[in-house]
């Protein structure tokens, strides 16, 4: 059955280019159709108002999610998890995410490809899944448990290649791939990151020309620069083709270097690294038999460790306007437009155009409080 042609009205639209005031998205069934000034929607279309000073932007895309609704993928990857994960971060804008899983067991990965081709099915906000690792360094493991780190074996590359639907997104460690190997992957359609590594920036600049085109927390675990040894960072800023995901939480980097990493020449995207408690009802929770708490507003294992991010898009976008000084405008393309590039998806994601599906939030500007979300047109208040 299809949906009803409806309007959206706002008295602010970004549309991810530019800000429109009192205007209306018009979208039939999953689609957006035209934006037009409040006296141009036509007579018969149902208008949903949103409240005086809203507004309403193209919806976050997160390319790191690894649980949220107090659940996690590497504990259950199941479809319904992933629908219980993308339930919880929809009501904080999120309106397309990656399933990310962390290196683990081997089997746990084509369990986990699995679980979301099935949940891609009625979940239309899964847009692919992100398998971070194992495929790392066992010198930069961060919280990732190190007797999981692996070298990539013919098997996974036969599981990888493998055609599917939606993105496949690899975080992985440049140096510990053979002669090669990314652009295997790369030229396969799949996305490849540069995350929990110890390569060189000859090694990083190798892997771009390869077809690497991502990082993964850009500044943590990797090396940092210095005078001799500029590193992957380096490489990161300095290439217009590469895309880095920024955690903007406070604690994982020092806002001064967030904000060296905005005036860089590749492009920054927004990611959450969000854990279960994200969206859920609980405080800590058990990864790799470790009991991971929040303190402070971050997520810790018992020696310190940061352990994913207690993080909301919607608290992201916010910081950038409160810790980093960008306008509105300039954050929200950092949450939407610039992720869905990054996957491959911007024709159809990342902004309020005709054509483009009908995946939107509405919120209030003050402090990015969420009123609704829209994925393929269904209303999620």
């Amino acid at each position: 059955m299809s949906k009803p042609a409806q309007a959206v009205a706002a008295d602010h639209i970004f549309d991810g280019n530019a800000l429109r005031h009192e205007a209306a998205v018009l979208i039939e069934g999953e689609t957006i159709t035209d934006i037009v000034p409040l006296a141009k929607v036509p007579r018969d279309l149902t208008v949903h108002a949103l409240p005086k000073g809203a507004w309403l932007a193209p919806g976050f895309i997160d390319v790191q999610v690894n649980g949220g609704g107090d659940v996690l993928f590497n504990d259950s990857p199941t479809p319904e998890t992933i629908t219980a994960i993308a339930r919880a971060h929809r009501k904080f804008g999120t309106t397309g995410l990656l399933p990310t899983l962390i290196t683990d067991a081997p089997d746990k990965m084509p369990a986990a490809i699995d679980a979301v081709q099935s949940a891609m099915e009625s979940e239309p906000g899964v847009l692919g899944i992100h398998l971070e690792g194992p495929f790392i360094s066992p010198q930069r493991p961060g919280v990732h448990d190190p007797q999981h780190i692996r070298g990539m074996m013919p098997s996974d590359l036969a599981l990888l290649l493998r055609p599917r639907k939606g993105v496949t997104l690899i975080t992985l460690a440049p140096e510990q791939m053979a002669e090669g190997g990314i652009a295997m992957l790369a030229d396969a359609g799949l996305r490849i990151s540069l995350g929990h590594s110890m390569a060189t920036y000859d090694q990083t600049r190798a892997a771009i020309g390869e077809g690497l085109t991502g990082f993964t927390h850009l500044f943590n675990a990797m090396p940092q620069i210095t005078s001799r040894q500029p590193g992957p960072i380096a490489a990161a800023l300095e290439s217009p083709s590469v895309f880095y995901g920024l955690i903007v939480d406070g604690a994982h980097v020092d806002p001064a270097s967030l904000r060296i990493a905005l005036r860089g020449a590749g492009k920054p995207m927004l990611v959450t690294d969000a854990m279960p408690p994200v969206g859920g009802s609980r405080t800590s929770f058990k990864l790799y038999g470790d009991e991971i708490s929040v303190r402070d507003g971050q997520l810790r294992r018992e020696d310190g460790t940061l352990a994913g991010a207690y993080l909301t898009m919607a608290q992201a976008v916010s910081h950038c306007v409160t810790m980093l000084g960008l306008r509105l405008e300039q954050a929200l393309p950092l949450a939407s437009r610039n992720p869905a590039e990054f996957l491959g998806l911007g024709d159809r994601l990342g902004q309020l155009a005709p054509g483009f599906r009908a995946d939107m939030v509405a919120f209030h500007p003050d402090n990015i409080d969420v009123i609704s979300t829209w994925v393929a047109g269904t209303a999620n208040p």
